[in-house]
């Protein structure tokens, strides 16, 4: 059998992006403009209680299914949602979000907080850190060309 045991964890990873609260919010609430950092999803219901779903992952991988659910949405200062991460049929992780979005001289400071619970060994909150890392890196890319357009 396997042995089935739970990881609690929080982390918080910052950015500052020379772009406004506005913008840096809608690279999050249209689907467009965050399908150019973060995948394409299946359904995209920006809204309190909306449902953001995909399913995909590499061609020899596994399939990871993204379930959200928004909890909260102040727009341009605030984004909360819960979330189910599979991987196949296991589930891997639940966790929520916090996106906080603060006005700099010259951009937005986001602040994300990441609040989960990762089973019996699947994720770990490190692995997770680091996906976070490469996926707001991403959108800072997606930000900057944004601009140059």
């Amino acid at each position: 059998m396997t042995e089935r045991f739970v990881k609690h964890a929080t982390f918080v990873v910052e950015r500052t992006y020379p772009a406004s609260p506005h913008k840096v919010y809608q690279a999050w609430a249209d689907p467009i403009a965050k399908s150019k950092w973060f995948s394409k999803p299946d359904i995209f219901e920006f809204r309190v209680g909306g449902r953001e779903y995909s399913r995909g992952g590499p061609p020899e991988g596994p399939v990871f299914t993204f379930d959200v659910f928004y909890q909260e949405i102040v727009p341009e200062q605030r984004i909360v949602y819960s979330y189910t991460l599979d991987s196949d049929d296991i589930r891997i992780s639940v966790s929520i979000t916090t996106i906080e979005l603060i006005p700099t001289d010259g951009g937005t400071k986001l602040i994300f907080t990441e609040q989960g619970a990762f089973f019996d060994g699947y994720d770990t909150p490190e692995v997770r850190e680091h996906g976070t890392n490469e996926m707001l890196n991403a959108l800072g890319k997606a930000l900057l060309e944004e601009e140059r357009i």
